[in-house]
């Protein structure tokens, strides 16, 4: 196995990405990691729209008010969808495998960036879930929790710092002030 431990320190968000294109074998090991990220009771609810269409990837960029530009210079993006109709933990489940996918894209040398969707709206106060929907063709009892933006990143960002870590925040035993 890996370094498991530098791969964490070295996924960092990317919104900026080259032209090159991403690998139709590493897009797949991408898609490889989020099915077989855990789920709750097993029950794998999940679903992943995955484009890679220069058009429709300008269209998911005016998917939100603010924070979804990037996703325009991303060489590919997957939408990932939870049915809310078969769990009700379908945000977490959902959440756990975007974050999956960005740690496998970090390890492939490929750059990720989460967009959050639940909850948000299009500059013309549309929900985005259902500008999405319209768009991808999603059925109703799906719900979007985030998009994934992929490309190769067009600046090299710095590693976590290890002496930024707010270890305050972490409490054994109990919360203490």
């Amino acid at each position: 196995m890996g370094n498991f431990d530098k791969l964490v320190q070295n996924r960092r968000s990317i919104r900026k990405f080259t032209d090159k294109s991403i690998d139709a074998e590493d897009l797949r090991k991408i898609l490889r990691a989020a099915l077989m990220s855990p789920t709750g009771k097993s029950v794998r609810e999940w679903h992943f729209v995955v484009v890679d269409d220069k058009d429709v990837l300008s269209k998911l960029a005016s998917s939100r008010q603010m924070g979804s530009q990037f996703l325009s210079s991303a060489k590919a993006a997957v939408v990932v969808l939870g049915n809310h109709e078969l769990t009700d933990v379908w945000i977490e489940d959902a959440s756990i495998a975007a974050v999956t996918m960005q740690y496998q894209a970090c390890d492939l040398g490929i750059g990720s960036c989460w967009c959050q969707v639940r909850g948000r709206f299009t500059s013309e106060g549309e929900p985005t879930d259902t500008y999405l929907r319209e768009l991808l063709c999603y059925p109703a009892e799906l719900t979007a929790e985030c998009i994934i933006g992929l490309g190769y990143a067009e600046a090299e960002r710095k590693p976590q710092n290890e002496d930024s870590l707010k270890w305050e925040n972490v409490h054994i035993g109990k919360y203490v002030e």
